[in-house]
């Protein structure tokens, strides 16, 4: 594994081991958990989206609870994105009226006016809720854009970035906030598909400065293929001595395989979407000591070292063993294959409690063991 940065500091003080894997909390809350189910798994911080939190809560509420963290009785780490993505995308697909400019994303919400969420705008935003980590405004390369497009995508995730460390370092002035009294900043690398532009996205972002740098668009090749090449054109062109970012990247695989690029933080919504959805995730193993991660050379897409449960065969419903015997989640040290199963099929809310609880656990293990094996 390449070596960057070995912690991941919180600003009340804790000091996370790198790699991480943060769970997408988008509204404040992971869907079926309240914060003290999410602390029991031993996960280590969650991601919440400022674009929903701006719009749905906003900022006097924040501020009178003095951070999301607080307003959620969440004492782990935390990391806000830029809500670019959710607003732009819902543009791009012709979901919301709207364009995108040089001076933020013009749109129009369910029954208001016209709205302008600047680079600065969000930078604000994630400030009043006092995360750990903070992430720029870009503007992300869709998968079909050409040559031209794309370029055009990273010019427009320059500029922002540039507007959002000036406001950034203005607001951390005015606010008389030191070093350690502020969040991480991390920029987003666009280019999609043409290494040549991730290649000068990264080298310009570089120039800026910021503490990391994410993976950004689309991760996934045309053939359906983890797109590798891109990660490691980021990796080899950011400072080693940042965060690399994997932004939503969550299949197991595919973060062992990115963590020995350098990568070292990582959310995604896939273990609690599909946890809810009878999607349970199990390593091949006996035992937590026994679990080995270690994937076959040359083999990144192989997923050997898990499966998938899916708790809705019939022959379930007598199972009265664990769902996994290398985990020691509240579902697997308490309840049987069967009992799960029988929650879904009456389709009781604890099921998809009890589902993510254990796929979130998953999630922990695996950090774990690569940071143990890596």
């Amino acid at each position: 594994m390449t070596i960057r940065k070995k912690y991941f500091k919180t600003l009340s003080g804790k000091r996370l081991p790198l790699p991480l894997f943060f769970p997408d909390a988008t509204r404040g809350v992971i869907k079926t958990l309240d914060s003290a189910d999410i602390e029991n798994t031993k996960t280590p911080g969650i991601l919440v989206n400022t674009y929903h939190l701006y719009y749905q809560l906003g900022r006097r509420v924040i501020k009178n609870h003095k951070g999301i963290g607080s307003f959620m009785s969440w004492n782990g780490g935390t990391i806000s994105d830029s809500g670019g993505f959710q607003v732009m995308s819902l543009i791009k697909r012709g979901v919301v009226k709207g364009v995108i400019e040089d001076r933020g994303i013009v749109f129009k919400n369910t029954g208001k006016k016209k709205e302008i969420f600047s680079p600065e705008d969000s930078i604000k935003f994630q400030l009043e809720l006092k995360t750990d980590l903070a992430v720029v405004l870009d503007d992300f390369t869709p998968p079909s854009a050409d040559f031209d497009k794309a370029k055009e995508t990273v010019e427009r995730t320059i500029l922002w970035a540039k507007k959002s460390k000036d406001e950034f370092e203005k607001l951390c002035r005015q606010r008389g906030l030191k070093k350690k009294d502020r969040p991480y900043l991390v920029a987003v690398v666009q280019g999609g598909k043409h290494l040549v532009l991730r290649k000068d996205c990264a080298q310009r972002l570089a120039e800026i400065g910021f503490d990391g740098y994410g993976f950004g668009g689309w991760p996934i090749k045309d053939d359906g293929r983890f797109d590798y090449d891109s990660a490691k054109v980021i990796a080899d062109n950011t400072p080693k001595n940042s965060f690399l970012y994997g932004l939503g990247i969550g299949k197991p695989e595919e973060i062992v395989t990115c963590t020995k690029l350098g990568y070292q933080i990582f959310d995604c919504v896939l273990p609690t979407r599909d946890a809810r959805h009878k999607r349970l995730y199990i390593f091949d193993a006996d035992s937590i000591e026994s679990i080995d991660i270690n994937l076959p050379a040359g083999r990144q897409a192989n997923t050997k070292f898990y499966s998938f449960y899916t708790p809705d065969k019939e022959k379930y419903y007598a199972d009265r063993g664990p769902v996994s015997k290398a985990c020691d989640c509240l579902l697997c040290s308490r309840y049987s294959r069967a009992y799960l199963a029988h929650l879904f099929r009456i389709n009781e809310m604890t099921a998809g409690r009890l589902a993510t609880i254990h796929n979130l656990r998953f999630y922990s293990i695996l950090m774990e063991k690569i940071r143990e094996q890596g």
